[in-house]
Parts: C-alpha cells; sequence; structure tokens
C-alpha cells in the first residue's frame, strides 16, 4: 500500500513536470534523479505507454519550433536535440524522413540570416558565418 501511495507521489511530479512543458525521457531522469530510480523507472514506462513522454513527438514539436525563428542550420538543429539527451538515431530517421522539407527550411533560414546581415557583414563575412553555422556553401 505504501509503495502505491509512494509511486502515485512520484508519478504527480512528474507529470506536472512533464505537462508544464513538453519534457524527453533524459529531462525527466535528470531532474528526478534523487528519486527512487526503480520507481522513477515505472513511472516513466507508464508515462510512455500513455503518451505523456514520447521522445519522437519530441522532435517533430521541437523542430517545428525553431523553424518558425528560421535561425538555425539542420546541424544547430541536430545539435540542440543532442542536448536534450535524445537518442541520435531518433534525430537522424526524423531528418532523414523529412530531408526534403529541412532542407527548404535550411534555404530559407540562410536567406533569413543574409537579410539581418547584410548592413552589418560583407559578403565574404556572411557566407563563412553561415558555413561556421553548418549552412551548406551555395
Amino acid at each position: 500500500m505504501e509503495y502505491i501511495e509512494e509511486f502515485d507521489k512520484l508519478k504527480t511530479k512528474v507529470l506536472k513536470y512533464i505537462l508544464y512543458k513538453k519534457r524527453t525521457e533524459q529531462e525527466v531522469r535528470q531532474k528526478f534523479i534523487r528519486e527512487d530510480q526503480n520507481m522513477l523507472e515505472e513511472v516513466i514506462q507508464n508515462l510512455k505507454e500513455l503518451e505523456y513522454i514520447d521522445d519522437s513527438k519530441y522532435i517533430e514539436k521541437a523542430v517545428n519550433e525553431f523553424m518558425n525563428l528560421q535561425n538555425l542550420s539542420i546541424r544547430e538543429l541536430t545539435y540542440k536535440l543532442l542536448s536534450k539527451g535524445l537518442d541520435k538515431s531518433l534525430i537522424e530517421d526524423y531528418i532523414q524522413s523529412n530531408q526534403d522539407m529541412l532542407i527548404e527550411y535550411e534555404k530559407k533560414s540562410a536567406e533569413n540570416i543574409k537579410t539581418k546581415k547584410c548592413n552589418v557583414m560583407n559578403e565574404k563575412e556572411i557566407q563563412d558565418y553561415l558555413i561556421k553555422k553548418g549552412y551548406k556553401n551555395e
């Protein structure tokens, strides 16, 4: 009986954490590192089954948000997702299956950056800046 109460308490805490803002599985693990790890594992599995924690959906949502900013290359998007503790293969699968859309986004993003930087940098500096950020040299 006590285990069930503790499980429910932890599940409620985790649920509040992920409902406030979408979180990755790794972010949940880091936040609740001081909790009973066996119980946390059960809570995470339960929330994954209920689709409250879904790293694939997190990637899709995060990429859409990043795309709205129009200032990141695909490489930068990848690094941001990796920093959230997401599995590299999940990220690569998403990029591969959405390659056409992401290439189009990257072109628009590069143009957006060029427009913003044209008053402060010359063409060569802008090209160098874009290459450094991971854009293709076009």
